[in-house]
């Protein structure tokens, strides 16, 4: 591994934490952010990482968020952009301010926290930035309009900068998670075994991910339960 410090930005108990646990036990430091860090509290003191507080879609919060990291030394040359919003119902429904916000966080959000992580990583011509997708950033599903726009949009920044940054040291790659992650409020039900995905066994893919050889760099990763239908 030629990574030494991972930040993940949009932090909680699930695809975050396993990631965390991942790059941690890989012999990274890491940092995890979220709108409130104090709801990480019970994580952060079983595992040592630090959490920051930061609204992703704030250009102020993100600049002073990598500030922080800077001046403790915890420059970050892996980042994970894991925060989303959504809002679903009927088209004619929506309400437009939590539309945008949908957009905001789940794209502009990923955008700002990029452009400061490469601000820093270009300099030194390595890094990567890892986008977490969903179903919904290949396949606009009905009622969830929002969603899928903002994960569009994330897919779209996540191809644009791999082309742009690759042939200059930076890995940028989109990984699209088709399907739902197991946690312990959605547990796999009794009849369907395997049909949920694994946080850690996700978290395993974004570690090969960074593992690989420049040589044979992926832009785009998709993962599935096996019994998932495509």
């Amino acid at each position: 591994m030629t990574y030494t410090s991972a930040l993940i930005v949009g932090a909680g108990s699930g695809l975050s934490a396993a990631l965390a646990r991942a790059f941690a036990k890989a012999g990274m430091t890491v940092a995890l952010a979220a709108r409130s860090a104090a709801k990480l509290n019970e994580f952060v003191q079983a595992t040592g990482c630090k959490a920051f507080n930061c609204d992703a879609a704030k250009r102020n919060e993100v600049e002073r968020l990598f500030a922080d990291l800077d001046a403790a030394h915890m420059t970050p040359d892996v980042v994970v952009y894991n925060a989303s919003y959504r809002t679903r119902g009927p088209f004619m429904e929506l309400d437009p301010i939590e539309v945008a916000k949908a957009i905001e966080i789940t794209a502009f959000g990923g955008f700002l926290v990029a452009q400061a992580a490469v601000k820093r990583m270009l300099p030194r011509g390595h890094g990567a930035i890892l986008f977490t997708g969903a179903s919904a950033s290949v396949k606009g599903y009905a009622q969830s309009a929002p969603f899928a726009m903002g994960k569009f949009a994330l897919r779209g920044l996540a191809q644009s900068m791999a082309r742009e940054l690759q042939p200059k040291g930076i890995h940028v790659a989109h990984v699209v998670i088709d399907g739902g992650i197991k946690s312990a409020r959605r547990p796999e039900p009794p009849d369907a075994p395997d049909s949920l995905l694994d946080p850690d066994a996700i978290a395993s893919s974004y570690l090969q991910l960074l593992a690989q050889p420049r040589s044979a760099w992926s832009a785009e990763l998709d993962l599935r339960p096996w019994v998932e239908k495509f």
